[in-house]
């Protein structure tokens, strides 16, 4: 009980909440450009663009069968070597984003493929143009399919900043490592604390998806109506 009380000093908790921040900046930078790269591609490869479609296909499929550690690892340690240089943090978002993204396109194109056809037949034949099938009629469909899915790979990426830490990224267990490394101790208060911090952010995470979820139900329905 005395190593808890002494491992939660203002002095630990407060270094401990820097590195959640470094955490926080990561993810969601990470989410924003995964977010948008990975509704691009998603509808790249949903479109069926001759030869295009199918070289974004093999290139979502080559990134998602491989794992991120090596993909931090190429950022950071093989890119200096072809001249760009990038720091740890920028590394880390730039990797992250390329993984997830490729993630994402999957369940962007899955989410869309689950509305029936019929919905973009009825639209083009009412006089709609494709891209305002998508917006107004598909997309809107597809987005409550594909929340639950995305929410899971966004908690998924904040629970793989940890990786990160391969190339010394100062995200919240890099600094808890530096904690328990001075006193071995501190090892299992670090670990619970950590386990807290990761839970609070991936638990608003899930509140905000059903929050947003149920705000497309009720749009989806007055629309209808």
């Amino acid at each position: 009980m005395h190593n808890f009380i002494d491992a939660y000093s203002w002095i630990n908790l407060r270094y401990l909440l820097q590195g959640l921040g470094v955490t926080l900046e990561v993810s969601i930078v990470s989410i924003f450009f995964s977010f948008i790269l990975g509704v691009i591609l998603g509808l790249a490869r949903y479109v069926k663009i001759k030869y295009f479609s199918a070289i974004v296909g093999f290139v979502i499929d080559l990134i998602r069968n491989l794992p991120l550690l090596l993909i931090l690892f190429f950022t950071y340690f093989a890119l200096p070597d072809i001249g760009i240089r990038l720091n740890v943090v920028a590394a880390a978002i730039i990797a992250m984003s390329i993984f997830e993204s490729a993630m994402l396109a999957e369940i962007v194109r899955s989410g869309i493929n689950a509305v029936p056809r019929g919905q973009m037949e009825a639209a083009r034949s009412n006089g709609l143009t494709f891209y305002q099938a998508m917006r107004y009629i598909i997309m809107p469909q597809a987005l409550k399919k594909m929340i639950p899915p995305i929410v899971s790979q966004f908690i998924s990426l904040v629970k793989d900043t940890s990786l990160a830490t391969i190339i010394l990224l100062p995200e919240a267990t890099y600094h808890a490592q530096i904690i328990y490394g001075q006193n071995i101790n501190y090892m299992i208060p670090m670990f619970v604390a950590l386990a807290v911090m990761y839970f609070v952010v991936n638990y608003a995470l899930s509140l905000a998806s059903r929050w947003l979820d149920r705000r497309l139900c009720s749009r989806i329905r007055i629309h209808v109506a």
